[in-house]
């Protein structure tokens, strides 16, 4: 990632961002996730349906799978609240709207999110241009991973106590990392106190998809490629679920796509259905 003065999102950010709100134009209501402010924080101008990346009918399940993981996220999330957790952490917040889309979270929550200095200045800039500013509960983290900057330390550089519950979302980044990196992460998470919370969604074996994502996962593994990003960390349910025994987590349930589907997408007449190669474990303390 290179960058100007406020430096530049993500490109995953950006594209995960435009899914978001690709979804409540082209797919049919309900919506699984309500999210048009990405689209607003990502570009300058309405010419990102043109992109490559949001063909409607070659993103469906990438699309699904996107907003299927935010809508469960944030479920996790008001469940935590309702029980008196009042920290959110976002891991790889890229262009989350979470706090954007809910003001009111402020009230009894403070978020956290978490990412590479580059997108993290970018956000900062753009939500101030935009008119939303940076409310006093929202805590943008900047960490420079790449640098092997201590993230738990910088998150509690800007007011997080770890003697106190939490829950943590961690989407889509742990096919970029080794075992090791991501048993470390779990391991601190997993030093929150009972009562906190892990969502982290994870890659499962190509040989695991189901026939018609094949084609899907070798399209996006060969961009992650050439990005310089690639896929390295890849997962069944019993794998993910034994790092995080390990790590130290008491309770772990895991929910497959066909679960996200059965969720937030059942009775649907439009066909859109999360693919088969991301899901997910939570993980509790």
């Amino acid at each position: 990632m290179t960058g100007n003065a406020v430096g530049t999102p993500d490109n995953t950010a950006v594209r995960t961002a435009l899914w978001r709100a690709l979804h409540t134009q082209v797919d049919e209501q309900p919506h699984v996730l309500d999210d048009v402010l990405g689209a607003r924080l990502a570009q300058d101008d309405d010419g990102w349906r043109e992109r490559g990346d949001m063909v409607p009918e070659a993103s469906r399940g990438k699309r699904a799978t996107i907003v299927g993981r935010a809508r469960l996220t944030e479920d996790l999330v008001a469940q935590a609240a309702s029980r008196g957790v009042d920290q959110y952490v976002i891991l790889g917040a890229g262009l989350d709207t979470y706090a954007q889309r809910h003001p009111d979270a402020g009230s009894s929550m403070t978020v956290f999110e978490i990412d590479q200095p580059e997108t993290q200045n970018w956000k900062r800039a753009r939500l101030v241009e935009l008119g939303y500013g940076i409310p006093e509960w929202l805590r943008l983290v900047p960490v420079d991973f790449e640098d092997n900057d201590d993230w738990w330390e910088r998150l509690q550089a800007a007011g997080f106590d770890p003697s106190r519950p939490a829950v943590v979302s961690w989407l889509g980044v742990t096919m970029y990392l080794t075992e090791q990196a991501t048993s470390a992460t779990l391991e601190r998470v997993a030093s929150l106190p009972s009562g906190s919370s892990l969502i982290v969604t994870y890659f499962r074996h190509l040989e695991d998809l189901l026939p018609e994502d094949v084609q899907i996962r070798r399209a996006s593994r060969e961009g992650a490629r050439r990005s310089g990003t690639p896929f390295i960390g890849f997962y069944t349910p019993d794998q993910i679920a034994e790092l995080a025994r390990k790590a130290g987590f008491t309770g772990t349930e895991h929910v497959s796509a066909a679960g996200l589907a059965e969720r937030y997408f059942a009775g649907r007449t439009d066909g859109l259905r999360p693919y088969s190669g991301e899901e997910v474990l939570i993980a509790t303390v």
